[in-house]
């Protein structure tokens, strides 16, 4: 994801706030932000998740929190699937309920994605994944099958993953949506359900890579 993240960091403007989002090719943005702050560029970077901190740290590039700025100038991210309408479905890397707080509060969310991401529909890879709070992970699931679909625990090393927040997400087993944004408002009805990989109307740009080529997109915000 090199070429495409050079390409966004080019869109950094001096002196502004930028959303520091969460994956592959958000690694590959941060990286790359790094060497023009390293050169002389002055930005200040609010992370999606502390594996996004700690490579910031790392990498030279000074953070603050939302109690230090009004908003975000631009958040740049990855997504796991991007519809024709623009709108997406993040969280498969696990830092969903976060990268929807840092986009809700930025002036602009660029996403940055291989040309696989792309998809007739959302919900066209299968998989949505559902942060809910661990005291409300029964009820819940329950209340999310009813809406049909098939809600698994994430796992890792054999344990129930968990988020920065500390907690559970549910990768529900779903096929193409007919109406992502009444699913993002049914799922969200659900006590206990903190947040939906479903980026509705959120992306302003999306950049597309297939080979050395980036397609600049308009997204659905």
């Amino acid at each position: 994801m090199a070429d495409i993240a050079q390409q966004a960091v080019d869109l950094i403007a001096a002196n502004t706030v930028v959303g520091l989002g969460t994956g592959r090719a958000a690694t590959a943005f941060i990286h790359a932000l790094g060497e023009r702050v390293r050169s002389g560029l002055q930005i200040r970077g609010i992370p999606t998740s502390d594996a996004s901190a700690t490579l910031a740290r790392h990498l030279g590039i000074p953070l603050v929190t939302f109690d230090d700025v009004e908003a975000i100038d631009v958040c740049v991210d990855g997504a796991d699937e991007v519809d024709p309408a623009g709108d997406l479905i993040k969280g498969y890397g696990g830092a969903l309920l976060r990268e929807k707080i840092v986009a809700a509060f930025s002036r602009k969310l660029v996403i940055l994605v291989g040309s696989e991401k792309i998809v007739p529909a959302l919900g066209s890879r299968g998989i949505l994944p559902v942060e809910v709070i661990p005291f409300a992970l029964t009820p819940a699931r329950r209340q999310i099958a009813a809406l049909g679909f098939d809600p698994v625990l994430r796992a890792k090393d054999g344990k129930p993953y968990v988020t920065d927040n500390g907690n559970y997400i549910l990768d529900c087993k779903t096929g193409p949506l007919t109406d992502a944004a009444a699913t993002d408002l049914a799922l969200h009805a659900i006590p206990g359900v903190a947040g939906t990989g479903l980026f509705i109307k959120r992306a302003h740009t999306v950049m597309v890579q297939e080979g050395e080529n980036v397609e600049v997109r308009r997204g659905s915000a």
